[in-house]
């Protein structure tokens, strides 16, 4: 009997695919079950790997399984041994937070690095500010320069930055660039381009490829940390991207506001390492010696530490940082944030605050640059609204800043944003900060975009359109992914 192949293939293909798909999708849906912590997410994706034949279980794989193993950091002190805390942190007196001792000890039991005394941090405001101040300490550079950012565009701003690396290069500084894969593709030519003619080493965080099938589970995890690293004893940390519309006095197309600062003493060596350990992560190469980690001293009196967070074994410890901050605030918690969609226990911690008598401002901007993800935080306002949290949103340009001040003595700055994809799926650099020099400065930065900013209240939350209701309440069904 012979065999027709093609009429054969045409009659058995539809139940060889019901079969695939039936087995693609009972161990999706197991994995999802045992390893999403959310239940809305877990629920969300069973619907999807079950009601899309075949797709499901691919988008799963694609962009379902949001976990590295690897170790992020050097092991930090044994279990249940909390560091030293800085003596005089906790002091009372005069205008004192002895509560934020507590804080720092609640901290020290979730994050690996220790906190350092003798520090020195500044703020710079937006692009105008910040770039200056990095490219001067580029060209100040004598023996090392780290720098890793989410987007490096190739545009009149990126080519400063590309010109100024290039520079130290060939004055003998060792230089190494950290780039995103997918940051690297947010201009065309990208500027990996641009790098390589100037010759600057460089590499990108876990690149993507249709040809490389065995990188499809970290697709959806970015290195969203940004840090500029000089000789090991100056850093520049913060939101800020580097990209010509950050430079408001350019008048670019698309105008960005944004924090970025600098910082010198101990917390310098924390920053390095978060770069060391990516930089091997990617290249294998071991960044160490006196070139990268020299001996630091004290330059100020703030107390700082570096915090992480990212889908590796430094999971979950920045919302721990916020449940922690927001636990013992005691009079003010100020939230300067571009994009706002917590979850139920960072909205239950935010209006339990209040309800001790807290006041908690929450600063937004008026208009994002992600449209569905604007919908999906108006479709939450109501949550933290009902309970006297007060909601303020800034006018354009877009505002891309984090910040967050609690009692006027702490201060939490970085490249996180309050969403899932930041708590969860980004690599995130951040950093803590104790003292009320520092937190006056962060604190005046945000009273002066409130002076700008208009308040929501929650009649006006409730009060859109039914159209406009629905289409936020649809958005908020895919925060978790967001």
């Amino acid at each position: 009997m012979t065999m027709n192949w093609p009429d054969d293939f045409s009659r058995l293909w539809p139940h060889l695919a019901g079969v695939f798909h039936l087995v693609a999708a009972v161990f999706t849906s197991v994995h999802a079950l045992l390893h999403k912590r959310d239940s809305r997410a877990a629920a969300l994706w069973v619907g999807i790997i079950w009601l899309v034949p075949l797709v499901g279980p691919l988008l799963y794989l694609t962009l379902g399984i949001n976990r590295i193993r690897r170790r992020a950091l050097p092991p930090g002190s044994p279990a249940g041994f909390a560091p030293a805390i800085p003596a005089g942190l906790g002091a009372s007196g005069p205008g004192s937070a002895g509560h934020l001792a507590r804080l720092a000890g609640s901290i020290n039991r979730v994050v690996r690095q220790p906190l350092t005394t003798g520090n020195r941090l500044q703020s710079h405001v937006n692009g105008d500010e910040a770039f200056p101040a990095m490219l001067a300490a580029i060209e100040s550079a004598q023996v090392s320069v780290g720098l890793i950012t989410y987007i490096f565009d190739n545009d009149p701003v990126g080519r400063r930055f590309v010109d100024a690396l290039g520079r130290a290069v060939r004055r003998g500084v060792a230089v190494r660039v950290l780039i995103d894969a997918a940051g690297a593709r947010y201009s065309w030519p990208p500027v990996t381009r641009e790098l390589n003619r100037a010759g600057v080493p460089f590499a990108r965080f876990l690149p993507s490829s249709l040809m490389a099938p065995w990188r499809v589970a970290t697709l959806n995890l970015r290195n969203h940390r940004k840090a500029l690293l000089l000789d090991g004893r100056i850093a520049f940390t913060g939101g800020m991207n580097i990209r010509q519309g950050n430079v408001l006095a350019d008048r670019p197309r698309h105008p960005v506001q944004d924090l970025h600062f600098q910082l010198e003493g101990a917390v310098v060596a924390q920053l390095q390492s978060v770069f060391a350990d990516d930089w091997n992560f990617t290249t294998g190469e071991v960044l160490q010696g006196p070139a990268w980690f020299p001996e630091l001293c004290g330059h100020g009196q703030a107390v700082a530490r570096a915090i992480t967070d990212g889908p590796d074994d430094s999971f979950d410890e920045l919302r721990w940082t916020l449940l922690a901050a927001l636990a013992e605030a005691q009079t003010s918690v100020l939230i300067l944030t571009p994009y706002f969609l917590p979850d139920l226990a960072l909205i239950m911690a935010l209006n339990l605050a209040v309800v001790r008598g807290v006041r908690v401002d929450i600063i937004v901007p008026e208009k994002g640059n992600l449209p569905f993800v604007d919908w999906a935080s108006r479709g939450m306002w109501w949550q933290v609204l009902e309970r006297g949290c007060h909601l303020w949103l800034t006018p354009p340009p877009f505002d891309h800043s984090k910040l967050m001040v609690v009692d006027g003595h702490w201060v939490l700055l970085g490249s996180a944003n309050w969403d899932p994809r930041s708590l969860r799926l980004n690599f995130e650099l951040n950093v803590e900060c104790y003292g009320t020099g520092f937190a006056a400065e962060a604190e005046a930065i945000i009273r002066h975009k409130l002076a700008s900013a208009r308040e929501v209240g929650l009649a006006e939350a409730d009060g859109r359109s039914l159209p406009a209701r629905l289409r936020d309440a649809t958005a908020r069904l895919w925060s978790p992914f967001l």
